[in-house]
C-alpha cells in the first residue's frame, strides 16, 4: 500500500507541472488570438496601460474554456508518453499495476477540475463575460487619438474633414489649413480656410480647440435642397479666429447593466428562468396569432349553430340558413364560379376589385412578416439562452473525455516531450474545435435542435475515447507502422524483387524428370488463368466477381513451392533464372469485394466505385504480366534443364 501511494504521489508530481505549463501556454496562444481579432478597436485610441491590462485579464477568464481542455489532452499526453519512454509504465504493468490503476489518481484529479469547471462556468464566467464585453464595447465607442497628418484630409473628427499643408513640431503650429464641417451634410457644409493656426483640447477634453489665424469662412445662408440652383452665401475674413468642434477624448465605461441582462451574464437559474418567460410568451403569441389566422383565413372552422337550431353563424358574426333535408351538423355551400363572376363585372369595377385584392394581399403579406420577425427573435433567444445552458456542462465533460483520450494514448504511442504529443494534441483538438463550432452553429441558426448541436462533439469523440482506453489496457499495438504499411501494401501493393541464394553444398539433389513436370504443371496454370481472364472485366464484373482468391492463392503457392524445390539443382545458370520469377501477390484490389453486397454498395456508389475499378484494372494487367513472365521464366528454366550437359 504504502509502494501505491508512492506511485501515485510520482504520477501527480509528474502530471502537474505539465499541465499548468500547457495550460498557460495554451491559454497565451487563445489570448493572442483574442488580440489578432480586436487589435483594431485597441489601437490609436490612447488607451492607458491599466485599461489594456483589465481588458486582457477579463479576456484570459473568458478563454479558459478553450484552454483547459486542450492543456489536459497535452499534459496527459506528455506525461504517459514520457512513462512508456522511459520503460516506467512497464515497470508499473511488471509489478501488477494495470493502466487503470496508474491512472486513478489522474482520474480523482481530472474529475475535480471537471467539478470545479462547472462552478468556474455557472458562477465565475458570466461575470467575467460581462466585464469583458462592457470594456471592449466602451473601448469601442472612444474616440481615436488626434494625431492629424501632413498632406492629406483627416476624417476621424466627427462630421469634420480636417486638411494640414505643414505641420511644426517644435512649436505646435499648422500651416496651410483647410476645414470641412460638413455635420449638416455635404451640400451644406461650411468651408474654414487658414494660413496657420494651433489645436488642442480643452480642459474637460470634450471638446477640440481651433485658433486660426488670417483666413476666410463660407458658409451658406439657408439650407441647400435639391431643387436648388442658387443658394446666398456668406463670406467672412478674419485675422484671428476661436473655433469649437465637439470631440469626446475621454474613455466612458458603458453601464454593465445592459450586458448583465445578455445571456452571457446569465447562471444556469438566470437562463432557465429567461427560457421559461420567453417561452411562455412565445406560446401565448402562437395561440394567438393562430386563433386571428383561423379566424380570417379558415372562417368555415368557426362555425356556431344559431339560436333555435335554424341556421349557423360565423364566428365574425356571419350567419348561414340551414338546408333542412340535410343533416342536422351540415353546411350547405353552394360552390360558385369566381370566374362568373369577375366576368360580370365591368372593367373599372374589375380593376378596383384586383387594386383592392392586392391592396389587402400586401397588407396582409406585411402583417405575417412582422409576427414571424417577432416570433423568430424570440426563437432565436431561446435558443441562445439553451445553448449557453448547456456549455455550463460541457466544459467538464470535455475535461474528462480529453484526459481518457490523452492518457491511453500517450501509453499506446510511448513518446514523451512536446514533440509527437503537441501534434497529435493539436490535430486531435482542430477535429474537436471544427465539430464543436459547425454545432454550434447549426443550433445557433436552428437548424438542429439546441442539444444535440451542443453535445456533437462529446457524442463524437467519447467513443474515441473509450476505444483507446480499451486497446490501451489490452496493450493493443494501435500505432503499430508497419501494421499499417502492410495493410496498404495488402491493399494496393508494390513489386518484390525475388532473391534466391545459390548453395555451394547441396545435400539433396532435384529429379530433373520431376522438376521438369512440377515446372510444366505451373506453366500450364498460369497460361489458362491468363487465357480464361484474357478479356478485361467490366464494371459490373469487377465488382460482383474480380478474380478469383483461391485460385491465386494456389499459384502462388506452387510457384513458391517449384522455386524452394529448385534451389537445390546442381545447374547454376537455372538457380540465378529463379530470380526472374516475379512474386506473385494476392492484392485487395484483385478481387475487391469478398461479399456480394459490399461489391453491390461500392459498384452503386459511383464516386468511390469509379476511381478504384481505374485501379483495380491496372493492377489486374499488371498480375496477368507477371504470369506471363512467370511463364516465360519457367520455359527457359525447362531449356536449361533439358539441354545437353557438358
Amino acid at each position: 500500500m504504502r509502494i501505491i501511494k508512492r506511485l501515485y504521489l510520482f504520477i501527480l508530481q509528474s502530471f502537474l507541472p505539465l499541465f499548468a505549463m500547457t495550460f498557460f501556454i495554451v491559454l497565451f496562444i487563445v489570448l493572442m488570438q483574442f488580440l489578432w481579432k480586436y487589435i483594431d478597436d485597441l489601437v490609436g485610441k490612447g488607451l492607458s496601460f491599466s485599461l489594456i491590462a483589465e481588458l486582457f485579464f477579463y479576456a484570459a477568464v473568458t478563454m479558459v474554456p478553450m484552454a483547459l481542455p486542450l492543456a489536459i489532452l497535452l499534459a496527459s499526453l506528455m506525461t504517459f508518453g514520457n512513462f512508456g519512454e522511459k520503460f516506467e509504465l512497464t515497470a508499473m504493468k511488471a509489478s501488477g499495476i494495470s493502466l487503470l490503476k496508474a491512472m486513478s489518481p489522474l482520474i480523482v484529479l481530472i474529475s475535480g477540475i471537471a467539478v470545479g469547471a462547472f462552478f468556474f462556468q455557472n458562477n465565475v464566467l458570466p461575470h467575467a463575460q460581462v466585464k469583458m464585453w462592457t470594456l471592449l464595447f466602451s473601448m469601442r465607442q472612444k474616440s481615436p487619438e488626434l494625431e492629424i497628418p501632413e498632406g492629406v484630409f483627416y476624417d476621424q473628427i466627427p462630421g469634420y474633414n480636417l486638411f494640414v499643408g505643414e505641420k511644426n513640431r517644435d512649436n505646435g503650429m499648422l500651416y496651410d489649413m483647410m476645414i470641412y464641417d460638413v455635420s449638416r451634410g455635404g451640400d451644406n457644409s461650411t468651408i474654414l480656410l487658414a494660413d496657420s493656426g494651433r489645436l488642442a483640447f480643452t480642459g474637460d477634453m470634450r471638446y477640440l480647440y481651433l485658433h486660426l489665424f488670417t483666413g476666410e469662412q463660407f458658409e451658406n445662408l439657408r439650407d441647400q435642397k435639391s431643387i436648388d440652383k442658387n443658394v446666398p452665401f456668406r463670406r467672412e475674413d478674419f485675422a484671428d479666429k476661436e473655433v469649437l468642434i465637439p470631440f469626446d477624448a475621454n474613455f466612458n465605461r458603458l453601464d454593465e447593466g445592459g450586458m448583465r441582462n445578455q445571456y452571457v451574464g446569465k447562471n444556469i437559474a438566470e437562463l432557465q428562468n429567461t427560457i421559461d418567460s420567453v417561452g411562455l410568451r412565445l406560446d401565448s403569441t402562437g395561440y394567438l396569432y393562430g386563433g386571428e389566422l383561423k379566424r380570417s383565413a379558415f372562417p368555415l372552422l368557426n362555425v356556431q349553430r344559431s339560436e333555435g337550431n335554424t341556421g349557423l353563424r360565423f364566428a365574425d358574426g356571419r350567419s348561414v340558413a340551414k338546408d333542412e333535408a340535410a343533416a342536422p351538423d351540415t353546411v350547405v355551400v353552394t360552390p360558385v364560379k369566381m370566374d362568373t363572376l369577375v366576368a360580370a363585372l365591368n372593367s373599372n369595377m374589375r380593376e378596383q376589385m384586383y387594386d383592392y385584392a392586392l391592396n389587402i394581399s400586401q397588407r396582409q403579406t406585411s402583417d405575417l412578416q412582422f409576427k414571424s420577425m417577432t416570433v423568430g427573435e424570440d426563437k432565436r433567444t431561446i435558443r441562445r439562452h439553451e445553448i449557453e445552458l448547456i456549455k455550463k456542462f460541457t466544459l467538464s465533460v470535455a475535461c474528462l473525455v480529453f484526459f481518457f483520450i490523452g492518457a491511453p494514448l500517450g501509453a499506446i504511442i510511448r513518446k514523451g516531450g512536446l514533440g509527437t504529443p503537441l501534434v497529435i494534441s493539436v490535430l486531435l483538438f482542430l477535429f474537436y474545435y471544427i465539430i464543436d463550432n459547425t454545432g454550434y452553429k447549426m443550433a445557433r441558426d436552428g437548424r438542429w435542435p439546441v442539444w444535440i448541436g451542443i453535445w456533437l462533439s462529446t457524442f463524437v469523440l467519447a467513443p474515441l475515447g473509450v476505444y483507446v482506453t480499451y486497446k490501451a489496457m489490452n496493450d493493443s499495438a494501435v500505432f503499430d507502422g508497419d501494421r499499417y504499411k502492410a495493410f496498404i501494401r495488402k491493399i494496393f501493393g508494390r513489386k518484390v524483387e525475388r532473391k534466391v541464394n545459390y548453395k555451394e553444398v547441396i545435400i539433396n539433389d532435384i529429379s530433373v524428370p520431376e522438376a521438369c513436370g512440377r515446372l510444366e504443371r505451373l506453366r500450364e496454370t498460369v497460361l489458362d488463368f491468363v487465357e480464361r481472364n484474357k478479356q478485361r472485366q467490366s464494371y459490373v464484373t469487377y465488382w460482383t466477381k474480380g478474380y478469383s482468391e483461391e485460385e491465386l492463392a494456389d499459384i502462388s503457392r506452387q510457384l513458391e513451392g517449384d522455386v524452394e524445390y529448385m534451389t537445390d539443382c546442381r545447374n547454376p545458370l537455372a538457380v540465378n533464372k529463379l530470380m526472374d520469377y516475379p512474386v506473385i501477390r494476392n492484392l485487395w484490389l484483385y478481387h475487391p469485394a469478398s461479399r456480394r453486397w459490399v461489391g453491390k454498395l461500392c459498384m452503386w456508389f459511383v464516386p468511390v466505385g469509379l476511381p478504384l475499378y481505374a485501379a483495380g484494372l491496372r493492377a489486374q494487367r499488371n498480375l496477368k504480366e507477371e504470369l506471363r513472365k512467370t511463364a516465360k521464366v519457367t520455359t527457359q528454366i525447362l531449356d536449361l534443364l533439358t539441354a545437353p550437359q557438358p
